[in-house]
Parts: C-alpha cells; sequence; structure tokens
C-alpha cells in the first residue's frame, strides 16, 4: 500500500513539475544524445571517432547533435592547434551528471530489449489477424 502512495506521489509531482521537465527531457531524450555522452564520458575525442564508435549515425546527424549539445551545455567544443585544424569534444560537468541515469537506462535496455521485441511481435501478430 505504501508503495502505490509513494508512486501516486512521485506521478503527481511529475505531473505537475510538467512544464518545466518536458522542455529538458527534449533535449536530452532524442535518438543520439545518450549514445554521444557515452562516447565522449571518459575522454574527449575527435567527431571521426565519434562517428566511428556510433554505428549508423550519419555525418549531419552527429553534427547537428554535437552543436545542440554544446549549446544546452552538455558538450564543449574546443579547436586543436593541429594542421589540419582539429576539434574535440568533451562532457561537461552537466552533461556527466547524467552518467548516472544514462547507465541506468542503458543496463534496462539490455536487460529487457529481448522482452520488449517479444512484446512488438505479439502486438504485431495481433495486429495481422
Amino acid at each position: 500500500m505504501n508503495e502505490y502512495t509513494d508512486l501516486e506521489a512521485l506521478s503527481h509531482r511529475a505531473l505537475c513539475d510538467m512544464a518545466q521537465v518536458r522542455p529538458v527531457l527534449d533535449k536530452i531524450a532524442d535518438k543520439w544524445t545518450i549514445l554521444i555522452l557515452t562516447v565522449i564520458c571518459p575522454k574527449p575525442a575527435r567527431f571521426n571517432e565519434i562517428k566511428r564508435r556510433l554505428d549508423g549515425i550519419t555525418h549531419k546527424a552527429l553534427a547537428d547533435a554535437l552543436k545542440r549539445l554544446e549549446r544546452n551545455g552538455l558538450v564543449t567544443r574546443t579547436v586543436l592547434p593541429t594542421q589540419p585544424v582539429g576539434v574535440e569534444y568533451a562532457i561537461t560537468p552537466l552533461g556527466h551528471s547524467l552518467r548516472q541515469p544514462f547507465e541506468a537506462l542503458c543496463l534496462w535496455a539490455a536487460a529487457n530489449g529481448d522482452k520488449v521485441d517479444a512484446a512488438t511481435l505479439r502486438y504485431d501478430k495481433t495486429l495481422n489477424r
């Protein structure tokens, strides 16, 4: 009973904070943000290194995402004094503060991906009858 009350309170609080929460979630919960931050969390990386590690991301999608992450204070962009000029991306303290929730989400996805796939198949089979 107490667990239900706690969940109800959390749900109510989330709904009350929705005007503040939703815009932030829109900035961090897109297709590539979690993966990009995961790549640069241990150490800064250059654009092509990030792109190589993120199978399937296009040049444009990565460039747009990195600009957005920099704008939102989650990533820094440093021009390196090399020939040709290089650019390195690093996670900021604000971006690093997302590490724990993102790790939990990635662990959940790894543990439950098969269950999600099975549910999708069951649902699709009921539509095709």
